[in-house]
């Protein structure tokens, strides 16, 4: 049984842990980042357009903030299973919060849990089906999420070649969540 025992701070400092401080690659199509939140989202955030330099010189209180509203209790990840809540808030960050609701309700959809929209919208068909997810398939559900994401990863770079240079960071990123877990797919 995977521990489910972690709160949203511990969530954003992994997060924060894995995306690192400012950067601005020429290959990441995500433009300059900072504690892993993007211009496009900090311009959200902020409700107007934002330069680099002020990406540059977000705190990571402000970042905090930001993946609170915007990554968690916005897209209501916090209404998902605990098992799979601090891996959904990563793929929410990591590839935006309605991606992240679609690989749950793909997921659930796939197993016979519901005939979800795959929409992105993490309503209540989205929670209640998740539930009875995890409750049926217990560290399974965490399993296949795992597997959808690294099909996802690896789709990105067959459609990008050049996307290629993160697939390792990526990759390395996915075997945090639960190398037992993962091995059950592997």
């Amino acid at each position: 049984m995977t521990d489910v025992s972690f709160t949203i701070d511990a969530m954003i400092d992994d997060v924060i842990r894995r995306e690192g401080g400012y950067v601005d690659h020429p290959a990441d199509r995500g433009g300059p980042t900072n504690f892993g939140i993007t211009q496009a989202a900090l311009a959200h955030y902020c409700g107007r357009a934002v330069s680099a330099a002020e990406v540059a010189a977000l705190s990571r209180d402000r970042a905090r903030q930001i993946y609170r509203r915007d990554y968690y209790h916005g897209p209501r990840i916090d209404q998902l299973p605990a098992r799979i809540q601090p891996f959904v808030f990563d793929c929410a960050v990591n590839h935006g919060p309605g991606r992240a609701v679609m690989f749950v309700q793909r997921l659930c959809n796939q197993a016979g849990f519901g005939e979800l929209a795959i929409d992105g919208a993490c309503g209540p068909r989205t929670v209640r089906a998740a539930h009875e997810a995890a409750w049926a398939m217990k560290d399974w559900l965490l399993a296949a999420l795992i597997e959808e994401r690294r099909r996802f990863y690896h789709a990105i770079v067959a459609r990008s070649p050049s996307q290629a240079v993160f697939l390792d960071g990526w990759l390395a990123r996915l075997r945090e969540f639960d190398p037992a877990v993962e091995g059950m797919v592997a």
